[in-house]
């Protein structure tokens, strides 16, 4: 075994090229799907919960208050799309292809997109949309914390690696 294998931290890739918060601040690739949150275009208070999964392409996206995404009609809307592309730049685009299943000869954003929509996949469930929206507020509180090297119950297998000033 490797020395970091041995480790008792995970190690935390940086992301594949740097990329803005303001529209896209929370993206994953979890529980088989890309999901996360994405501002609105026109209302500053509302944010849009997305996801497409893997293989299927079935897609969501709904309000935080579980109302659904006027352009999500039969197709990907621009939140989802916006999603996969923030998705390529914070994990590059062959991850990205590779998690979704997506068979591209050179992957990018706009042609994993264009890929699974000419799959015309069905629209889903919005049932995860909660467990998104909650796992992104659950991110946005650790903001409120002061710098501390103390462990924080749900993050106390990441060790402190610095001193607090």
């Amino acid at each position: 075994m490797s020395d970091w294998e041995k480790a008792s931290t995970a190690r935390v890739l940086p992301p594949a090229r740097p990329r803005k918060l303001a529209k896209v601040p929370f993206v994953e690739l979890a529980d088989g799907r890309v999901q996360g949150v994405v501002s609105s275009g026109s209302d500053i208070g509302r944010v849009y919960v997305s996801s497409v999964a893997a293989s299927t392409y079935e897609f969501s996206c709904s309000t935080n208050n579980n109302r659904p995404c006027g352009g999500a009609r039969g197709m990907f809307c621009n939140h989802i799309l916006a999603l996969i592309n923030e998705s390529t730049l914070q994990y590059g685009a062959e991850r990205v292809a590779r998690y979704l299943r997506v068979e591209v000869a050179e992957p990018t954003a706009q042609a994993i997109s264009q890929t699974m929509s000419a799959t015309r996949p069905s629209q889903g469930d919005s049932a995860a949309a909660a467990s998104v929206f909650s796992q992104f507020l659950r991110h946005l509180a650790y903001l409120e914390f002061e710098p501390s090297t103390a462990p924080v119950p749900e993050l106390q297998w990441f060790p402190p690696t610095r001193a607090v000033v």
